[in-house]
């Protein structure tokens, strides 16, 4: 079993690996790894993605990161690229399919849990734990469109920081239990998720969002003594959630990036049969940072993620 410090200690000076790791569960699973390590030792940053197997801009930014010149860097960058392999070949959303639990909702897992809870455990315990700071990468699901944005545990300043840093247009804090950030307040280890992209569509101007803001955190570590500019950042004091009532059918008339009103109508819910369409509004006022654009509605999905609130 190989943990965050054997990787770096294993991989020479000035240099970048690549290989695999075997994590012990039932079924074992394969997950990538890439390693550049710098010619001085410094800071170790930790950048994960494929939390959930679909979002795509995701596991390809940090594939891209493993481009890295090992030479540029202090200390070095450990890229867990796809960490739940299973959902992304089965292009699985939310869950992973061979427990149906959400991955980003079990950290810091259980040695005797589930398959994700256990996949959560031993991510939490071999790899998160031992870093100087997490980024754990994410986006938009196969159903689900959203603004560029980032989410820090709530309360806790050097994420607030690392997040700022990171430089997406957007930044929230978060409560959400069993996120992989939560390592945070687990090992007081400055963490955050970043999220880019959505719909199955992976673009470039989405994939390298993610990569430059991976580059910014490297030069806030002072792993790295460049790093592309960093536009404005708007903070919010929290995401307002809406979810469904009900299962059926979902049609939104807002759009990602737009402003509401708490009470302005965003969509209708209704049965399967199409009958008596209910009104549903934004909890608070804000922008739409995250819109679930499907037509199949389960009850209990998020709808809207709204950016409330002015920090």
């Amino acid at each position: 079993m190989t943990s965050l410090p054997e990787l770096v200690q294993s991989t020479l000076l000035g240099t970048t690996r690549r290989g695999t790791l075997t994590v012990p569960l039932n079924p074992d699973t394969t997950i990538p790894f890439i390693v550049v390590r710098g010619p001085l030792e410094g800071p170790i940053l930790l950048v994960t993605a494929g939390v959930h197997g679909a979002e795509y801009a995701s596991i390809e930014a940090a594939y891209r990161l493993g481009k890295t010149e090992a030479s540029t860097l202090r200390g070095a960058i450990v890229l867990l690229p796809l960490v739940n392999p299973t959902a992304f070949f089965q292009r699985s959303i939310y869950v992973n399919p061979i427990d149906g639990k959400n991955l980003n909702r079990m950290f810091p897992g259980r040695a005797g849990g589930t398959y994700a809870e256990r996949l959560a455990f031993w991510l939490h315990e071999q790899q998160f734990r031992h870093a100087d700071a997490l980024v754990d990468l994410h986006g938009g699901d196969l159903v689900e469109a959203l603004e560029p944005f980032t989410i820090y545990p709530r309360n806790h300043e050097p994420s607030r920081q690392l997040g700022r840093a990171f430089g997406l247009p957007h930044l929230v804090p978060g409560s959400s239990p069993g996120v992989s950030s939560s390592v945070a307040q687990t090992h007081s280890i400055p963490a955050i998720i970043a999220e880019t992209g959505g719909q199955g569509i992976w673009t470039d101007q989405d994939v390298q969002w993610l990569v430059d803001g991976c580059h910014r955190v490297m030069a806030y570590l002072g792993m790295s003594k460049t790093a592309p500019e960093t536009g404005a950042v708007t903070e919010y004091a929290e995401f307002a959630w809406l979810r469904a009532p009900s299962a059926g059918l979902w049609r939104p008339i807002v759009t990602v990036g737009q402003s509401v009103e708490q009470g302005e109508h965003i969509g209708t819910l209704s049965d399967l049969a199409d009958n008596d369409p209910m009104t549903l509004t934004a909890p608070k006022a804000g922008i739409v940072l995250f819109l679930v654009s499907s037509l199949a509605m389960n009850e209990g999905d998020p709808l809207v993620g709204i950016g409330a609130g002015p920090l």
